[in-house]
């Protein structure tokens, strides 16, 4: 319990920043703070605001702005920021597929090769002309709490690929299906959830789970794997509980030494319940992707004689195969713009962790293992030439896992004024989950003023105690844009780290620092 002389300390610390201020708003939203950072779940937290106004270009308030907090996922701005500058909104990723022996009478007399392009969202995401997302992505549901959305067709790259080698009057491949991965080095884990780092990113490199309770209490649940390309071996012990009972799922995962994968589900689901999805990372994107295209080709009535082969070690030898003339198809993506849409709205990891191999490659003309180093020597290149101070700033993966993130709010602050002076700011805020509507904003601060007038990025960054058994909240963050009450454009950061939950704390940690977060953004907002 927090004593009255340290809550005193606590507020008269915070009133010194009103005090220098003569706004009646930025006092109260000074006072704000305090009483938030006064509640005893709040009490050991540190809290880093910065607002800078767009159009008188000042800073307008701060309160620890120049001191370097962790970030979590707010890095992704920075990240997907310096994609949308230095690739251009328009972008495309082109995923083509070569042959490498002739075709005879509708056989092709070799193998074909998947190029990985970087494209993250060779998935179910497309519809028309943009890419879907639900505010809870399959791509977090390990533990199987994500209520099931409409998923699309995790495959409908792969069968517009299939379908243009059809096309060609191909009836059977005398080969395999091969996947170059040489764009940059696969195997690297994504910090957040551990989802494998690829040139080639199928269904974000999951499979999903599709779980459903049975007709009646006492039978089996439904489980089923999308896409079902016998990735592991799954064993499914899950039944039907009484409606309204507790659901309780878990999943069991092993390898065995010749690296069989077998995945075990145990538990129960309501009768009642809403179906869920639990994801599995897939441990060889390549190997996935080609499964995939076997089977995509399969269903056009085209045979693999070979079989999906997955990653080839001989990539110099594979690429002299590439030419317009060998070039069998090619799925061209939507336009970048839309892939930092998907990725800031629903905080995606795996994108987001991708995109310095993918700038490295592409900006720095670095294949292989100096891609990642030369996408962040070129990410430092774009933010020094905006003027930001970079001693502020620290980053040591793209998604804001790496344990060397820091960010000041400041820094943070001045960097979306500069974003908000480029030709695609338009984009760039577009993408930005919405406070109390959509993406990792949709369940904070929904039935207050400032809901659906604050366009923001979350960050969490949570870690287990095991000298108390609990969870502290390391870093927690929200930046972005709004227009005040009053009519005032501003930038701004909000940072809360170190946050320290009781033993045996049943709620959910991160949401109720993050509410934290939104209500000095609506304080914020009422300046």
């Amino acid at each position: 319990m927090i004593s009255q002389s340290h809550r005193a300390v606590l507020v008269a610390s915070l009133a010194i920043a009103a005090a220098r201020t003569s706004s009646a708003q930025t006092q109260a939203l000074t006072a704000k703070i305090a009483e938030i950072n006064a509640r005893p779940e709040l009490v050991h937290a540190e809290f880093g605001v910065a607002a800078y106004d767009l159009d008188a270009k000042k800073m307008v308030f701060g309160l620890n702005a120049e001191q370097l907090f962790t970030p979590g996922s707010t890095t992704k701005l920075l990240t997907m920021g310096t994609a949308l500058g230095l690739l251009g909104a328009d972008y495309r990723f082109h995923t083509p597929v070569y042959r490498t022996g002739p075709i005879d009478r509708g056989v092709v007399k070799g193998d074909i090769v998947l190029v990985g392009s970087g494209d993250a969202n060779l998935s179910g995401r497309a519809a028309g002309d943009t890419l879907g997302f639900s505010d809870e992505d399959h791509s977090y549901a390990g533990g199987g709490d994500s209520v099931a959305k409409a998923i699309g067709d995790p495959l409908a790259a792969m069968r517009d690929l299939a379908g243009q080698i059809a096309s060609r009057g191909i009836k059977q491949i005398d080969g395999r299906v091969l996947v170059d991965v040489s764009l940059f080095p696969q195997g690297e884990r994504e910090l957040g959830t551990g989802v494998t780092i690829s040139p080639v990113v199928l269904n974000d490199n999951v499979v999903d789970l599709l779980i459903a309770p049975g007709a009646k209490s006492g039978d089996a649940a439904s489980v089923r794997a999308s896409p079902d390309l016998g990735m592991f071996n799954l064993v499914s012990e899950v039944t039907t509980g009484p409606a309204h009972s507790a659901s309780s799922l878990h999943r069991m995962i092993r390898r065995d030494s010749s690296g069989a994968v077998s995945v075990r589900l145990v538990g129960s689901l309501a009768a009642d319940a809403k179906p869920l999805v639990m994801s599995v990372n897939v441990d060889d994107p390549a190997e996935y992707a080609a499964r995939a295209l076997v089977a995509a080709l399969k269903d056009r009535g085209v045979g693999v004689s070979g079989g999906a082969a997955g990653m080839h070690a001989d990539f110099a030898h594979l690429s002299s195969h590439y030419a317009d003339s060998t070039r069998l198809a090619e799925h061209v993506s939507l336009p970048l713009s839309e892939e930092i849409k998907v990725t800031l709205k629903v905080s995606e990891n795996l994108h987001a962790s991708t995109m310095p191999y993918v700038i490295g490659a592409l900006v720095g003309h670095t294949t292989g293992r100096g891609a990642l180093q030369a996408g962040f020597d070129a990410e430092h290149d774009f933010l020094a030439k905006a003027g930001l101070d970079l001693m502020a700033a620290a980053q040591g993966d793209g998604a804001g896992g790496a344990p060397g993130a820091f960010f000041s709010p400041a820094f943070m602050a001045q960097y979306l004024a500069y974003m908000a002076t480029r030709p695609d700011i338009a984009v760039f805020r577009r993408a930005l989950p919405i406070l109390g509507r959509d993406g990792t904003l949709w369940n904070i601060q929904p039935n207050t003023p400032a809901a659906g007038k604050v366009f923001a990025k979350t960050g969490t960054f949570a870690l287990f105690d095991p000298l108390n058994r609990r969870l502290i909240v390391t870093g927690k963050g929200l930046a972005g844009y709004m227009t005040t009450a009053s009519g005032k454009h501003l930038s701004f950061a909000i940072y809360g780290n170190r946050i320290p939950f009781p033993h045996g704390y049943q709620g959910d940690a991160a949401l109720l620092v993050g509410q934290a977060l939104g209500e000095i953004a609506v304080a914020m907002w009422g300046m």
